[in-house]
């Protein structure tokens, strides 16, 4: 059965069939030739998936980052961002990484990220004499840091998956490393834009324009501060939450800043519906694969194969990151939670590591399969959203994926960067 299931899953993706309908043609003929479970049990695997009260935050938290980028909050982030690093040496690069950062605090997805202010980023670095490709390639890079900034899509799915981590919690341990790849990508940029010598025709605003601009993004820049502040309060769940935002996004839009108007609401509450569907699809046929493998033992006998090898927690956490990073050559980041994840953990608990600083070094290791070929969703968006080649992409990523992995290897290493601001928080 379990040889049905990887061979067919395999085939189906080689031969170009999308993720989610792969990991649900395969776990239905894993149980049709394989075992004796009649079909019925893989629809109901599919929705019993997607039956959570935690889920419903997915896709309001979607239609959230539509309606803030609708109601032209993502122009006002980059004059935001643009105005502090600009006028630097490779400024506009500062600025993407900046800006991506900030957005990730808004819509919670890498894809919404790189959609939104990437491809205006792209053409602003462009327009500035930046090399498209190398633009290309940052905007991706900097996507990544989508899924780590709280509030984050993947994480509310791994706090579905072990109980030992709340989303909550998740959500505050995201902060500090979302905060050190923006740190590292703007290295990175430094150094490339040095070798290549990027400079910037960004003049200095001025101090009035600075406050000006500052004060006109500040109700964008709350929501984050709504968000995280409400949950660690008491004062609504994440669920709840993704519902404020939704309202606040409205109310910014609407009377706010002005530039979101009734008619645009029903093309904008589609674009987030069909986001929302292809990620709900992916959970669901996800549970199915899950399933199949669980009723066949197979995360018990992995994590017995693992115990008897008696790693240190230092060589565990290496191993898992060498098989992550594999695993996402191949797999999203969504359906690679569900099938891992409840493998994994229990081990990871059995070791002592913590299972905070564990659930960043998965997050963080699975959202960087985004930028590697050949399943790289974000190389895919950027590619199509600003006519680019993929191999371009990939031609200039090492600098950025190098410095990914850097913090990768910090939070391996130094568990506070993942525990400190969950602990001192409270959770």
């Amino acid at each position: 059965m379990i040889a049905i299931l990887f061979l067919s899953f395999f085939v189906l993706l080689v031969i170009g069939v999308p993720v989610a309908f792969a990991m649900a043609m395969a776990a239905a003929l894993a149980v049709f030739f394989g075992s004796s479970y009649p079909l019925i049990v893989i629809p109901k695997e599919m929705f019993s998936g997607l039956d959570s009260f935690p889920l419903m935050a997915v896709p309001f938290f979607i239609l959230a980052a539509e309606l803030m980028s609708g109601g032209a909050m993502t122009h006002i982030l980059l004059r935001f961002a643009s105005q502090f690093v600009g006028h630097f040496r490779g400024g506009l690069g500062y600025a993407n990484v900046l800006s991506s950062t900030m957005f990730a605090g808004i819509s919670g997805s890498a894809l919404a990220d790189a959609a939104g202010p990437g491809a205006m980023m792209i053409r602003m670095m462009e327009k500035g004499g930046y090399d498209r490709a190398y633009a290309g390639a940052l905007t991706a890079a900097s996507a990544v840091i989508g899924p780590i900034i709280p509030p984050s899509i993947i994480m509310i799915l791994y706090a579905m998956q072990v109980e030992e981590v709340s989303v909550g919690a998740l959500f505050m341990a995201g902060i500090v490393p979302g905060l050190m790849m923006m740190v590292v990508l703007c290295a990175a940029n430094w150094y490339v834009c040095r070798q290549r010598g990027y400079r910037s025709s960004e003049p200095r605003p001025s101090a009035r324009e600075m406050v000006r601009t500052s004060f006109y993004a500040l109700p964008a820049l709350m929501l984050i501060v709504i968000i995280i502040g409400g949950i660690r309060a008491g004062i609504f769940t994440p669920t709840e939450a993704s519902v404020v935002a939704v309202f606040y996004a409205l109310a910014c839009g609407m009377f706010i800043y002005r530039s979101l108007r009734i008619r645009d609401i029903p093309d904008i509450v589609l674009r987030a519906a069909l986001v929302s569907i292809a990620v709900l699809l992916i959970l669901a046929a996800a549970r199915a694969f899950a399933w199949v493998l669980i009723i066949q033992s197979v995360p018990q006998s992995l994590a017995a194969i693992i115990a008897g090898w008696e790693l240190s927690p230092f060589v565990f956490l290496l191993a898992i990151n060498v098989l992550l990073l594999a695993f996402g050559l191949f797999m999203d980041p969504l359906p690679g939670v569900m099938v891992l994840v409840p493998i994994l953990a229990p081990i990871a608990h059995s070791l002592g590591i913590d299972p905070i600083q564990f659930a960043m070094v998965v997050i963080v290791n699975l959202t960087l399969g985004l930028i590697t070929p050949p399943v790289g969703s974000l190389l895919f968006v950027v590619s199509s959203a600003v006519k680019l080649r993929v191999t371009d992409l990939v031609r200039e990523m090492p600098p950025f994926f190098i410095a990914h992995v850097i913090v990768l290897m910090l939070l391996t290493f130094v568990p506070s960067f993942s525990t400190w601001l969950p602990h001192v928080s409270g959770f």
